[in-house]
């Protein structure tokens, strides 16, 4: 299988650019074909071989990685599958790119592989990084319902088929939005606990517009992919979430901001799953409610 990567990046993190592009290059097996992609920054310093685009603006990380997919052909059908990682991240292990390979031949339903996101410093892997609700052991593969955006390789038959990422999210739960694209579409997800990438713990908070954004879209994600009786049942679930959660007043605001926002403003084309997609995402232990 040819393998090809797309790294997004801002320019803020030139070091770590070189040490990610670097592990790439380290690879097992046939090269994988590099594009990095300036959000709206120059993009200078690249080793030989490695490709890049520069936008005049920050699409955002949707934006920035449809570019990166363009980059390698109309859905990126110059190549088999994508690495799409994080401009702050580091492959640790040489055979990533390989047991990528191997996946997807084992198993032509599978569409997207979703990787294991550990802390260099301690090895430790968030609850928040293992995509499903059961998420006390990292170390345990599975299938799941979802994927992590910075750590993920993806089947471009899949991104033909359904699109790519939601341009218009910008930030927050555009890979949930893939997800239940591809998964209508027939197509399996794995979360594989022996692909790791390094990334430093940091909390999605940090991000200034964080709780704003994550409110709209999950609207958004909600009015363009579940049956109209699940729309209430799925946010409602999450309005309680996070009222249990107890964030800060200048949080919820933010948050109940994005919410009214999500109901609003334009979400882009309504596409509500199939009654069968949503029995097999409850059978993967994850039904769209929650």
């Amino acid at each position: 299988m040819k393998l090809g990567a797309v790294i997004i990046t801002m320019g803020t993190r030139p070091d770590e650019l070189r040490a990610l592009i670097e592990s790439v290059a380290h690879q097992d097996g046939d090269p994988v074909q590099v594009v990095v992609v300036g959000n709206g920054t120059p993009v200078t310093g690249l080793p030989d071989g490695v490709r890049s685009v520069e936008l005049p603006e920050n699409l955002g990380i949707p934006g920035g990685r449809n570019v990166g997919i363009e980059a390698f052909g109309p859905s990126g059908s110059d190549v088999d599958a994508l690495l799409f990682l994080d401009d702050d991240g580091l492959l640790p292990n040489t055979d990533t790119a390989q047991l990528v390979r191997e996946a997807f031949e084992a198993d032509p339903e599978l569409g997207i592989v979703s990787f294991r996101i550990a802390d260099p410093e301690t090895g430790l892997t968030q609850r928040r990084h293992v995509p499903r609700l059961r998420a006390s052991d990292p170390m345990r593969s599975s299938r799941v319902t979802t994927f992590l955006g910075g750590a993920n390789a993806v089947r471009t038959k899949v991104i033909a088929e359904v699109g790519g990422l939601p341009d218009e999210f910008f930030y927050a739960h555009e890979e949930t939005d893939l997800a239940w694209r591809a998964l209508d579409a027939g197509w399996a997800i794995d979360y594989r606990s022996d692909m790791v990438l390094f990334h430093p713990t940091l909390p999605p908070s940090r991000h200034a517009v964080y709780h704003r954004m994550v409110a709209r879209n999950r609207v958004w994600v909600a009015r363009r992919n579940l049956p109209a009786p699940l729309v209430p049942v799925y946010l409602g679930v999450w309005v309680l979430l996070t009222l249990l959660r107890r964030p800060s007043l200048p949080a919820l605001r933010a948050w109940f901001g994005g919410f009214r926002e999500g109901w609003r403003t334009p979400c882009g084309p309504r596409r509500p799953m199939k009654w069968r997609t949503v029995w097999r995402l409850t059978r993967l232990g994850r039904p769209p409610v929650i």
